[in-house]
């Protein structure tokens, strides 16, 4: 797909310097990998390490991981 876009003056001299900065890059493959940032599907590995969801954890859902660790007091605590 072919695309006329429009660079504000001082965003078109930043891309420039970048592009001189950075030989093996054109101004096509930059705006590719740019975009290609924004539109992909977000990575869900650092949500999957905030829940807690790893390869190799010790025990599974259904054994009620949650409660592996905690220590109740059973006589009415």
């Amino acid at each position: 797909m072919k695309r006329t876009i429009y660079l504000p003056d001082d965003l078109a001299e930043r891309v420039e310097a970048y592009l001189r900065e950075h030989p093996s890059l054109t101004f096509s493959t930059l705006v590719q990998e740019a975009l290609a940032k924004e539109v992909m599907p977000p990575d869900p590995s650092a949500i999957l390490d905030l829940a807690g969801l790893v390869p190799n954890a010790s025990t599974i859902a259904r054994e009620r991981a949650e409660d592996r660790h905690v220590q109740r007091d059973h006589r009415g605590g």
